[in-house]
């Protein structure tokens, strides 16, 4: 099983298939291409694992997750 962490869009050139992505503070580069529901826009919420986004999602659904890492201990809170 795979968990992604969740992570805001911040940065996106457009036609790039590489995304800066805010999780928990930390802005990383996080590959798109497998989102095939479309392009992503600066403000999006994804499921990120090991640098690829997996699955776009909605702040609720953004904010569920985090708190579950938090609960899990695998976050500070």
């Amino acid at each position: 099983m795979c968990l992604g962490v969740p992570g805001q869009i911040v940065e996106r050139a457009a036609g790039a298939d590489v995304a800066v992505v805010d999780v928990s503070g930390v802005r990383r580069s996080v590959d798109v291409t497998l989102l095939a529901d479309g392009p992503v826009a600066v403000g999006d919420w994804v499921l990120v694992h090991v640098g690829f986004a997996l699955s776009r999602i909605d702040e609720e659904g953004a904010t569920r997750e985090a708190e579950r890492r938090v609960a899990l201990g695998e976050d500070p809170p």
